[in-house]
């Protein structure tokens, strides 16, 4: 009973002994190995063979990029506002040895640069730059904890601003201030329009009134050169054909209904050529009654009336 006590304490211990002396590192892990209580060597990925009750494997360290993501933490601007600045920082392990041996905590001394960081570049800026300037205090951010984290080693790759969160009642006055600017903009906007519309009005009815007045001029100079053809034609026909006296008192007897009519005529005076008109009609009807008499006739008749000759008044008269 007591060898079979004793065989089973040995093979427990040899279990014990082959456990500590033979470890698996995995894939994008190291290890960290002290002899005696001082740093002996990195185990890299793979099998590694310890010496059992003499080497001591510490806890793996993670070589693959790691994130965080720190609380908000308060900031007072140049503006004398407090903002909550929110942060995700992204940073991977370069130097296990360095990590654990150089800084007892990384993430607390990371957390802490970074506030005092964001504290300092945040301060010298107003809210409304801040909110802007992300870009320029994600890189300050960067070089600055990126130098300090080296002899760490660490490697910040990328830090990130997740939120500036303003007080409320500055949230709201900036929306005020956003719908106001942009009431601003859609009312110049619609003025522009409005004044666009009105100019290319006013320039369309320059141009039709430019082209009717075109037209106009042109439709007058043709009329004029059309009544300038049909009055030299009228005044040619007239003097080639030699009018006598008497057709134009014809054809000035034929203008003068012409004359009378019209709606603002309301007394029509017979003008005095009228008289003089109506007399060569009347010597054009005589000279033309006395072509048609026999010869005789109209000598006595013609005798008898420039003596004054005549029948014989009434008794009486």
């Amino acid at each position: 009973m007591v060898v079979l006590i004793v065989a089973l304490v040995v093979v427990l211990v040899m279990l014990a002994a082959v456990a500590r002396t033979v470890r698996i590192v995995p894939q994008a892990r190291a290890g960290i190995v002290e002899r005696l209580g001082r740093y002996s060597r990195t185990l890299n990925p793979g099998l590694a063979i310890l010496l059992p009750f003499v080497d001591r494997l510490k806890p793996l360290i993670d070589l693959r990029e790691q994130v965080v993501s720190f609380p908000p933490q308060p900031v007072i601007t140049e503006d004398n506002l407090v903002v909550q600045i929110d942060t995700v920082l992204y940073f991977t392990v370069t130097d296990p040895r360095s990590a654990t041996y150089e800084i007892a905590n990384p993430l607390q001394g990371i957390e802490q640069i970074t506030v005092t960081t964001l504290r300092n570049v945040v301060g010298g800026m107003t809210l409304e730059t801040a909110l802007t300037s992300r870009d320029h205090v994600n890189a300050t951010l960067r070089g600055v904890l990126d130098e300090a984290t080296g002899k760490w080693g660490i490697r910040i790759n990328r830090v990130e601003i997740k939120s500036i969160d303003p007080p409320g009642s500055i949230q709201e006055a900036m929306e005020k201030q956003m719908r106001a600017d942009r009431d601003k903009r859609a009312a110049i906007l619609n003025a522009e329009g409005v004044k666009q519309s009105q100019i290319l009005t006013a320039e369309g009815e320059k141009q039709a009134a430019v082209l009717k007045a075109e037209g106009a001029k042109q439709a007058a100079i043709l009329r004029a050169e059309g009544d300038a053809k049909a009055i030299d034609t009228v005044f040619t026909a007239i003097h080639n054909g030699k009018p006598d006296q008497e057709l134009l008192s014809y054809q000035y007897l034929q203008v003068l209904p012409q004359l009378a009519q019209g709606s603002a005529n309301k007394v029509f005076v017979i003008p005095s050529e009228f008289t003089d008109a109506f007399s060569g009609i009347g010597k054009a009807l005589g000279g033309s009654r006395a072509a048609s008499l026999p010869a005789g006739d109209g000598d006595g008749n013609d005798r008898a009336l420039a003596a004054g000759d005549g029948p014989d008044p009434a008794p009486g008269s």
